[in-house]
């Protein structure tokens, strides 16, 4: 089992909506970053744990626990013409974008990337590292167990 730091931007997808979607799953569309797609589609799999992040917002940080429900599959959005996802060289043959579900398991009180960087436990968090703008991380299994804690 692996655990990965998964960002949204909650204008997108916030945690509430996705308490709110059916089976309350997403799947996680639109990532445009090959390391991160690569992560998605070879590493991830079914039971991975996710700390779900809000990204891109007044206060960033952990809001909920999430995993993997379904492996990776070709995003559906690169094959829409007009999408702002669409990817002219993706074809159903040949697919460049993939993406994964995610199931919610709880929602969190906010752990703030503040509070994050103010944890010296976690100094080693990719999502803390300097220049890290990817929007999938893999998470150590100590660095989770740690954020568990702290959220329990």
């Amino acid at each position: 089992m692996r655990y990965w730091l998964m960002k949204s931007e909650p204008s997108d997808v916030s945690i509430d909506d996705l308490a709110s979607f059916p089976n309350q799953t997403v799947d996680w569309y639109g990532v445009r970053n090959y390391q991160a797609r690569n992560f998605m589609r070879d590493q991830m799999k079914v039971g991975d744990g996710v700390l779900f992040y809000h990204s891109n917002c007044a206060e960033p940080g952990i809001v909920g626990i999430a995993e993997v429900s379904k492996q990776a599959y070709p995003d559906r959005f690169q094959f829409i013409e007009g999408h702002k996802y669409y990817d002219p060289k993706a074809t159903p043959e040949n697919p460049r974008w993939f993406n994964v579900d995610v199931k919610l398991v709880r929602k969190t009180r906010l752990l703030s990337l503040k509070e994050l960087r103010a944890t010296p436990e976690l100094q080693n968090l990719r999502i803390l590292q300097r220049g890290n703008r990817l929007s999938i991380t893999p998470v150590d299994p100590r660095d989770w167990e740690f954020i568990m804690k702290l959220l329990a």
